[in-house]
């Protein structure tokens, strides 16, 4: 995605896949003179030129698993090597926030993330063809019954009436948005759908403060080459789509796109790449201090590669988030120490304006 086309060992470790230089047919988009973006991601050049967009070299987790599923436990508990539940790290940054809203968070897909379990409420929503169709609870009759069974204090009941709540902002928010684009336009890629949708969300009078949704069919095994030109369009499609629809909200706004780790350095036999370890993170928004790359790069060199395969990790991805929640809510080391229990940030990155 970020192409080190300066190293000799990234063409010699990748020489039927790498991605040709600058200037070279379906080559790199120049960034600064060493990195070029992939040419999938074109639509982010002007975020990059308007200081917007920036890249993390080499971040990831301080505990290597190879496993898909538990490498993105421990990106998500913010807590690596630890196999107790104890939650997401988003779900416990919720109580540092300011209350006052029943769609304080949201979850764009049908299942709750381990990043946003935990005590605190999170709206999830569903971004499809029938996310807004009535469910059971929506009849009167229903609605009315759990109404009364829930009418008291106790902690479930505060619990039912914020999500009855938030269903009905997020409903009223996007019957209105399917209203205005329902003009026989055709239907556009799903992730830039989804944008749009949280877009309306958080500048609306939902008033969203996080979400987080989840992308997947990044495995690239096989076939790398056109995988990453198919899937790296639609994301940058999305990522563009989400800041021009949020409108004045972007100025106060951080993206962040994440992974649970990188590829390894070497294609493998088929076209692609297999299971790595230190990865690139992408920091985006209106009051970013971007277009520059945070970190240390430690090279492609065989003898620096991580297990003689992998890019080394140089920084922990708790060290990319606690200075962005601190720079973003304002939050003290108090916080962020519950936020990422047992963890104190190595390395201090000034993100935000």
């Amino acid at each position: 995605m970020v192409v080190p086309y300066q190293e000799p060992a990234y063409y010699a470790a990748r020489p039927t896949i790498a991605i040709a230089p600058p200037g070279k047919d379906n080559g790199s988009l120049d960034l600064d003179g060493q990195f070029g973006l992939h040419p999938a991601l074109s639509a982010l050049m002007p975020q990059w030129q308007a200081g917007h967009l920036a890249f993390v070299h080499a971040a990831g987790s301080a505990v290597l698993s190879r496993s898909h599923f538990q490498a993105q436990d421990y990106l998500e508990s913010g807590t690596p090597g630890t196999t107790t539940h104890i939650g997401g790290w988003l779900n416990r940054l919720l109580a540092f926030l300011p209350a006052g809203t029943p769609t304080q968070a949201v979850n764009m897909g049908g299942t709750l993330p381990l990043i946003f379990s935990g005590a605190e409420t999170v709206a999830s929503l569903a971004v499809e063809a029938a996310a807004n169709q009535p469910l059971p609870i929506d009849q009167p009759q229903i609605q009315a019954a759990f109404d009364q069974l829930y009418a008291g204090d106790s902690q479930l009941a505060q619990m039912y009436q914020e999500g009855r709540m938030a269903r009905e902002l997020l409903l009223r928010e996007l019957n209105a948005e399917n209203m205005a684009a329902s003009r026989g336009a055709p239907a556009p890629a799903q992730l830039v759908t989804t944008a749009r949708y949280l877009a309306r969300l958080m500048r609306g009078d939902a008033n969203t403060q996080v979400a987080f949704l989840d992308l997947g069919e990044w495995d690239t095994h096989v076939n790398q080459h056109n995988t990453l030109n198919y899937h790296l369009n639609a994301l940058a499609n999305g990522l563009v789509t989400l800041a021009t629809e949020l409108g004045p909200v972007y100025e106060q706004t951080t993206l962040v796109v994440m992974s649970e780790f990188g590829r390894s350095v070497a294609e493998n036999g088929n076209g692609g790449t297999d299971h790595g370890y230190g990865n690139g993170l992408w920091v985006m928004g209106g009051r970013l201090q971007g277009k520059q790359f945070y970190g240390e790069w430690p090279g492609l060199d065989p003898a620096v590669q991580h297990e003689s395969r992998d890019l080394a990790v140089t920084t922990d991805f708790r060290d990319v988030f606690s200075a962005l929640l601190s720079q973003q809510f304002g939050l003290g080391q108090a916080a962020l120490g519950q936020i990422f229990p047992g963890y104190q940030p190595k390395k201090h990155f000034q993100f935000l304006l």
